[in-house]
């Protein structure tokens, strides 16, 4: 592709951040240029973050009628699986998918809780007393 026709198509950052890609200029050499998207990425991106949003929501509706711990909310918001967070936190998968149910997580020790906050980057405090906006 052309220097001068690299795409600076504006998507979710708003023009904030910037890509580097690799074009010809005019005397045919590769050179370093930048890019603020590409109309194509920004798309899969949004779709990519409304699926997001749309699993925290729901982690966020199992939380508010007691079929969910908070775990779920944070696990989503931090785009993880039970694999993922198994694997972080160190313990099986079928103990966070025990974790994700309130009663399960009503039963979590000190130490776990500092495993899961550690995690997810938040304190223990914010765990445990987490509320989903309704």
């Amino acid at each position: 592709m052309e220097k001068d026709k690299v795409p600076q198509d504006e998507g979710i950052t708003g023009g904030i951040s910037r890509e580097v890609q690799y074009a010809v200029d005019k005397d045919g050499k590769y050179v370093k240029t930048f890019s603020k998207g590409w109309e194509p990425k920004n798309i899969v991106n949004e779709l990519a973050w409304e699926d997001i949003h749309e699993s925290v929501e729901l982690a966020g509706q199992k939380i508010n009628t007691g079929k969910a711990s908070p775990i779920m909310h944070f696990m989503a918001k931090n785009q993880m699986n039970i694999a993922l967070l198994a694997d972080y936190v160190e313990i099986s998968k079928w103990k966070v998918k025990k974790h994700l149910k309130p009663k399960g997580f009503n039963k979590l020790k000190e130490e776990q809780l500092e495993n899961y906050a550690k995690v997810f980057g938040i304190s223990v405090d914010e765990l445990l007393n987490f509320k989903p906006e309704k």
